[in-house]
């Protein structure tokens, strides 16, 4: 299986999640921090960590440092990673990025670095994944979207822009891919306890838009959900359990959209 934005956070979750599961893994990770945004990402020492972890579970894994953004070298991991374990049955489009701004604080730059990370990554990390699921006559797309999208978030346009776009995608190809049995299924997570945290997403609500604080409240008595329930629901959607199921947006976001 393949896992993007795999050097830490719900990526390694999602690895080690799998791999205790009995996946042998792809790991994919830029290991390199970007100037737009406010917070470090992880590092080359991060993704070996994570292989690490997969190891402990007796799973194989297969890790490059690849910026999602780049369609061809991620395709050449992967057909890498797919030469080396003997086939794909499952990928997981997990890089993702956050900016955070009023509308008027929001540039041009972050526009680009969100939406090529997190939409156009997700749509590389399908097409790298696409030709080695057909292959062996069907298997599982799982795309990372956020609660934002439902909800239609403020103060960080671009990222509820893009996960929003992730869910036309995703559910356009669930209608192309079916006939093929290949599922396509998107995941909807609130705030998770990552190091996904732009400092100005915590000034502003804390102290100029105090106002759209109540948005972000979950329903279900927790600030933040922990990167394991988000595994949990993509072991479900990679799994026989779902053989069934797809187009579906899985939110896992403790009634912050029911609010």
């Amino acid at each position: 299986m393949l896992v993007t934005g795999a050097a830490r956070g719900m990526g390694r979750s999602h690895a080690v999640r799998l791999a205790e599961e009995g996946a042998d893994l792809i790991l994919v990770d830029i290991c390199e921090s970007l100037p737009e945004l406010e917070y470090p990402l992880a590092t080359v020492a991060d993704l070996d960590e994570t292989a690490r972890l997969v190891g402990e579970f007796g799973r194989h894994a297969v890790s490059r440092v690849v910026d999602v953004r780049d369609a061809a070298a991620l395709k050449e991991a992967v057909t890498d990673g797919v030469t080396e374990l003997g086939g794909l049955d499952a990928a997981v489009a997990n890089a993702g990025v956050l900016t955070a701004g009023t509308w008027d604080m929001t540039t041009n730059a972050q526009w680009r670095v969100v939406l090529d990370v997190n939409l156009i990554g997700a749509w590389n990390t399908c097409t790298a994944a696409l030709p080695h699921l057909l292959a062996r006559g069907g298997g599982s797309l799982v795309n990372i979207s956020s609660a934002a999208a439902i909800k239609g978030s403020p103060l960080h346009i671009p990222y509820t822009a893009s996960k929003q776009a992730i869910v036309g995608m995703s559910v356009a190809l669930a209608n192309e891919l079916a006939v093929q049995s290949i599922r396509v299924n998107t995941i909807h997570p609130t705030g998770v306890m990552t190091g996904m945290a732009p400092v100005t997403m915590h000034t502003l609500l804390a102290e100029t838009r105090k106002d759209l604080a109540p948005i972000f409240g979950n329903a279900l008595p927790t600030p933040l959900i922990e990167a394991v329930d988000v595994s949990n629901a993509v072991l479900y959607l990679v799994s026989d359990e779902s053989r069934y199921v797809t187009g579906l947006q899985f939110k896992v976001d403790a009634g912050v959209t029911i609010r």
